[in-house]
Formats: structure tokens, C-alpha cells, sequence
């Protein structure tokens, strides 16, 4: 991922936790396609990645980013096919990934989400670290199917599986496997050589965060590609590593933890110092990190 491209997706994640950004310039943002394998292709932009399954029976779409880059993520999809969006389904409801949903069910797309991404959808939610509030989904916007374990869909010759991992980057996040073209969309449960954003106000956890990387690396292969929600495409080896780093920091802070370290002493000791050089060079940076996952284990602690 180039620079510029990745400072527009850092930028596209940083209004997630303030709404007033999302009223941001998006003219300069484009919509940019790349076939992984078999039906499947995923396309960025400014905002969670998306994934594309286009073949003989329909499209369909996981994740839409903002609303003002719905008609530019329609046009590349028409590049893909020419048949319209059929199904939509939300990984999480973040306003960078379920942006484009009110125009796309006005258009006819069913829109599919796990249960509690529907009641957090249709009701004001409070972004706990930011203190920012976020205004509820007009209706046409809202998931008209929900399911509360997994559901899956058979399109264009193949499973599409979606799959809820409880409690990781909010209490509603889905896992999408497309099983015969090896392919799997993270949501933000995987943030690609960035340190995530755990919404622990939307009953997010890092225990929650490592499970959910440990049931996908159970589906994935060397050949697997993985979509993450934030960075760029990657490998079964790079969101090993990335669990790898998320166990190894919860490890260190729950030490310091039971040995009475106060808050401020964990943020300012740099426990994530030595992943520091490939994960803290985005958008959360590190002692923010390390101040989200303590708040999460001291507020989870038995």
C-alpha cells in the first residue's frame, strides 16, 4: 500500500471514533479493485476494506464504507459486473463500514448483520474513547436479516460462511470465509501491521480479539488470503503475527496487573515497545494501545 493510500485509510478509520470527520473531503478518494481468487475481489478506498463476490447468481458486498463514496464503489463494482448489489453483509457497525447501507437498501440490497449490530445500528451509540455520540441509521439502512451464531449463503458456485466471534472489536463482529476461493474477510477483528481499535465501549476485549484471530487461523492455509479491516491484504503468517503481538501484550499488562501496577504506570512503561517498528506506525499509537487493553483487562479482571 502506497503512502498516500494508506494516510487516506488511516484517515477513513480516525472517523470512525470522531463522527465530525466523516463530514471530511472524500472528492480526492478512489475506489480501487483487485481479484484475490475465484468470484472473489476486495476494493478500497477511505475506510474499512471491502470484499466483492460477483459471479453467474448475484453480487454481493461485505462492508460500504461512507456514504459518500457509495456511487464510486458502485461504479467499480460495475467494472466487476453488471448486476446490481443483491446482498450487503456488515462485518460490525462502525460508521466506515456500513456507511453506504442507506443508499444500498433504497436500491433494493438486502442488508445482513449480526443481531446486536442491528440494535446498535438502530439506536444512539456512545464512543466510549472519544466521547463521541453516533446518530442511529435511518431505516432503510438498518439490517432487515440478522442471526446471532452464523449463517451461510450459496452464491456463484460456492459457501459463502459468515461466522460471529463474540466480544473482540465490538460484541457484533463477523468473520466472512469464502470457502471454495480461500478467501477471508477479518472485519476489524484484524487490523494488517496497525495496532486495532478495541471498542470497549461496544463490549470489545483482546481476549475476545485472540480468539477470534485463532478461529480463522483454524479455516486458513498458506494460500489463504485474508482481508483485513484496516491495511493491506494479508497472509495466514502475518495475522499469526498478529495474534501473536496481541497475546504477547495482554500477557505483559495482566502481569503488571497483578503486580499492582497503576494505569499510568502501564501506559508510560512501553510494554509494546519491541512491536512497536511494524504495528505503531497508524492510527492508534502505542501507549493508546496499551492504555485500551489495560482499561479492558481491569474492567474484565475476575
Amino acid at each position: 500500500m502506497s503512502a498516500a493510500r494508506t494516510a487516506l485509510a488511516l484517515a477513513g478509520a480516525l472517523a470512525i471514533a470522531l463522527p465530525a470527520l466523516a463530514q471530511q473531503d472524500f472528492s480526492k478518494v478512489a475506489i480501487r479493485s483487485e481479484k484475490l481468487a475465484g468470484t472473489v475481489w476486495m476494493l478500497t478506498g477511505a475506510g474499512g476494506n471491502l470484499a466483492v463476490s460477483a459471479g453467474e447468481d448475484a453480487v454481493f458486498l461485505v462492508d460500504d464504507q461512507y456514504a459518500p463514496l457509495t456511487e464510486r464503489i458502485a461504479a467499480e463494482i460495475g467494472r466487476i459486473s453488471p448486476k446490481p448489489v443483491r446482498f450487503v453483509l456488515n462485518t460490525h457497525w462502525h460508521g466506515d463500514h456500513v456507511g453506504g447501507n442507506e443508499a444500498l437498501g433504497k436500491a433494493g440490497a438486502v442488508i445482513v448483520a449480526h443481531d446486536n449490530t442491528r440494535k446498535r445500528l438502530s439506536t444512539e451509540q456512545f464512543l466510549e474513547m472519544w466521547r463521541a455520540t453516533v446518530k442511529p441509521l435511518p431505516k432503510a439502512g438498518l439490517p432487515v436479516v440478522t442471526f446471532s451464531r452464523d449463517t451461510t449463503f450459496h452464491l456463484n458456485g460456492e459457501e459463502i460462511r459468515a461466522f460471529h466471534v463474540p466480544r473482540a472489536h465490538t460484541d457484533g463482529d463477523v468473520i466472512v470465509h469464502f470457502a471454495a476461493s480461500d478467501v477471508i474477510h477479518m472485519g476489524d477483528v484484524f487490523w494488517n501491521r496497525l495496532y486495532p481499535l478495541i471498542d470497549t465501549g461496544s463490549g470489545g476485549t483482546i481476549d475476545g480479539m485472540i480468539a477470534a484471530c485463532d478461529r480463522a487461523l483454524g479455516l486458513a492455509s498458506a494460500k489463504t488470503r485474508i482481508i483485513p479491516g484496516h491495511g493491506p491484504l494479508g497472509t495466514r503468517d502475518d495475522l499469526q503475527a498478529y495474534r501473536d503481538m496481541l497475546a504477547a501484550v495482554a500477557e505483559r499488562i495482566r502481569t503488571m496487573i497483578r503486580e499492582g501496577k497503576k494505569l499510568e504506570d502501564i501506559t508510560a512503561s512501553k510494554v509494546t515497545a519491541d512491536f512497536d517498528g511494524v504495528w505503531g506506525k497508524g492510527f492508534i499509537p502505542p501507549h493508546k494501545f496499551a492504555e485500551m487493553v489495560a482499561m479492558n483487562l481491569i474492567r474484565n479482571a475476575p
